[in-house]
């Protein structure tokens, strides 16, 4: 709930904000989560909410609560295909560039201002701000608390490192392929031969998210090579092979670039992964992000909401490659009037869109009694887009449980 100023106030309960809505004293702002602005003047007192968030590479976990009950909480899911995405428009653009007749020099513009982050790990750093910066616009948070993990990438893959080691590196006075060839016998890992040519291959392929480290590269044959394609080597039937891949270090590397980032931008406080470990099992609550996120924000006994499932949707806006010199650009660029999880009103009823097909023309709707419906876009009328954090539906009946007193 907002104040007629758009700032906002403690949660209310479902009757009260139907008997608002009822009087002609507030209005609906927004949906999901149900928020409603009041029509008239009111004090604005407000109660200590606490905020806790679990950071993480693929998930983050929130909580926000009093000192009586937890009025929010949930899940975020960090979309997965913007590395993907970013890889496809980089192809694009050296494509392009290939086909101009002359390119200037270009030496003195490689310099990266400060605090450059990689882009897939700055879309996760401004995913933790955009979802903060979401719930501050539901609810007056006066406290915020961020928990933060320090890993050693090193200590991770060899609990045996200390000392020096940690400037010993594994390819410590080796190239890269002559490391792997001696590490793999001088001989294909995969069929044994040894008299042909040996290339190295990816356990673990980058279309799969395989990485270049030298953990998940092995040495075969062309003929393997070939024959394996984009298989891993267990799917290529060496499971032996695929034990011998470590587990990427994507995620650590990634929280150690944002962790104090994120204290410092959101201005919040912070703990560390062993006391919240430690206080969630006093308390007996299972490992999860909702929960690590409530422990977090130093909750107790309070009764707990049902938390959400949020996601992230695509505006679905980028541009591929733009017109140059008269050519036409070669991606398509039409964006159809209605996309996926669009809210849509179709014969009295509310419903989220599904897909579309026939260019654009016609929409699929999700559970139009009971099952999904193809229906003309003429038959439907727009009532919101289906963009940024999209909280579940599934998860959305009541924001904000009564409280146990009454």
């Amino acid at each position: 709930m907002v104040n007629i100023r758009g700032q906002p106030l403690m949660p209310t309960t479902q009757h009260n904000g139907k008997r608002l809505l009822k009087e002609g004293k507030a209005t609906v702002v927004k949906r999901y989560p149900f928020t409603i602005q009041l029509n008239y003047a009111t004090g604005e007192a407000t109660q200590l909410i606490k905020l806790g968030v679990d950071i993480g590479f693929t998930n983050i976990g929130f909580s926000a609560k009093t000192d009586t009950l937890e009025v929010i909480s949930g899940t975020l899911n960090l979309r997965k295909d913007v590395s993907n995405k970013l890889e496809e428009k980089r192809r694009y653009r050296r494509t392009r560039r290939g086909r101009l007749g002359y390119r200037p020099p270009r030496f003195d513009n490689r310099k990266r201002p400060e605090g450059w982050l990689a882009p897939s790990t700055q879309h996760r750093h401004d995913s933790h701000i955009r979802l903060v910066e979401t719930l501050a616009t539901l609810l007056p948070i006066t406290y915020k608390r961020i928990e933060t993990a320090n890993f050693d990438t090193q200590k991770m893959q060899h609990p045996e490192i200390t000392g020096v080691a940690y400037q010993q590196g594994e390819l410590q006075g080796y190239e890269v392929k002559e490391y792997l060839l001696d590490k793999w016998g001088r001989k294909c890992a995969y069929c044994g031969n040894t008299n042909v040519p040996l290339e190295v291959e990816h356990i673990v392929p980058k279309s799969r998210g395989g990485t270049d480290r030298v953990s998940n590269l092995t040495i075969s044959c062309r003929n393997c090579n070939l024959k394996k394609g984009d298989k891993t080597a267990e799917e290529f039937g060496y499971p032996h092979i695929q034990k011998q891949a470590k587990t990427p270090l994507k995620a650590p590397a990634c929280i150690n670039n944002i962790r104090w980032r994120l204290v410092e931008q959101l201005g919040a406080e912070h703990t560390y992964g062993y006391v919240t470990k430690y206080q969630r099992n006093n308390l007996g609550l299972e490992k999860s992000h909702v929960n690590d996120a409530f422990v977090i924000a130093g909750g107790t006994t309070q009764p707990r909401c049902r938390p959400y499932e949020v996601i992230q949707v695509r505006r679905n806006t980028r541009s591929l490659q733009l017109n140059r010199k008269g050519f036409k650009p070669s991606i398509r660029r039409q964006r159809y009037p209605l996309q996926p999880y669009d809210l849509v009103k179709f014969e009295g009823r509310t419903y989220r869109v599904k897909g579309t097909h026939c260019l654009g023309k016609r929409v699929i709707l999700k559970n139009v009694n009971g099952k999904d419906k193809s229906v003309s876009i003429k038959k439907v009328e727009l009532v919101k887009y289906g963009k940024g954090l999209l909280f579940n539906l599934s998860q959305s009946k009541r924001l904000f449980p009564p409280h146990p007193k009454g």
